[in-house]
């Protein structure tokens, strides 16, 4: 029986929670931010401590993130995320928690994500704590930066971009409409944040509640992950990954798929369609 045979044989016997990393989204052109031996590829990305820290640095984000955004708001789910829209509808899993903030699980059908790592959709204001809809301060900031218009950057993981220094100095940060605070902040969990309490919550009782756990396209490099793998393999449930490469979980997999998911993912669903029959 092959790994994959195994997995589907698992699933159906299985109320399985699925937990999906940067890998399930890089075949909708978004990139990922490990190579396949887990180490990060490139410029280390903003802290959460270096965004608080000052005016110049959450310039350098912004004027960043606004050559980004059209990329991850142009993406489209791949069959990886259309499999598991499917897969739940099915009832055939129990739970999707995903670390991804491009909401591409949701543009594919799934319904009650646990975004662990927020959403690149919402913008959150740190004064006033009011909300806003990131397609409202692109906006904004393309309307008052116009001298960006046509600049090339490199894309980088989670809408940033690799941009010349030199284009920043000049950029016009966008401001709350309705404190007027400059503190406007992506509502995402930046490097060196912790994951809000609720949603942390959230996702250990699905980990908790699951008679399996499968890893798709994640490194489980971040502990925020690592401990969903974890808790659900200290009770003695699977653990399966689909993965390219070598995960922080190694030692805790029942089995790994060194396969493409978007590969992978349809065959399940083949095979799920196929017992309905």
């Amino acid at each position: 029986m092959s790994d994959l045979d195994r997995l589907i044989t698992l699933m159906a016997e299985r109320r399985f929670v699925v937990l999906t990393g940067a890998g399930i989204s890089t075949p909708s052109g978004i990139p990922d931010y490990r190579d396949s031996e887990g180490v990060r590829r490139g410029r280390a990305p903003m802290m959460y401590q270096e965004f608080l820290s000052g005016a110049a640095l959450r310039q350098r984000y912004w004027a960043r993130a606004m050559l980004g955004w059209p990329k991850v708001r142009q993406a489209q789910a791949n069959v990886a995320h259309q499999a598991l829209a499917d897969l739940q509808a099915r009832g055939c899993i129990d739970g999707l928690i995903t670390q991804n903030v491009d909401g591409l699980h949701d543009q594919a059908g799934s319904t009650e994500v646990v975004e662990l790592h927020g959403n690149l959709y919402r913008v959150l204001c740190l004064d006033c704590g009011q909300r806003l809809a990131r397609d409202e301060v692109q906006a904004v900031m393309v309307a008052e930066n116009p001298y960006l218009a046509g600049v090339d950057a490199t894309q980088a993981p989670d809408g940033d971009t690799l941009l010349d220094p030199h284009f920043e100095a000049r950029f016009k940060v966008p401001v709350c409409p309705h404190c007027h605070g400059e503190r406007l902040k992506p509502d995402v969990v930046f490097f060196g944040e912790n994951v809000a309490v609720p949603t942390a919550e959230r996702a250990m009782s699905l980990a908790h509640q699951a008679q399996g756990l499968l890893v798709v396209g994640s490194s489980l490099m971040a502990y925020s992950a690592f401990r969903l793998c974890r808790a659900v393999a200290e009770r003695g449930q699977p653990v399966v990954a689909i993965n390219l490469g070598k995960t922080r979980g190694d030692d805790l997999l029942t089995f790994k798929l060194p396969l493409p998911c978007d590969d992978c993912l349809p065959r399940v669903v083949a095979a799920a369609r196929l017992r309905a029959l």
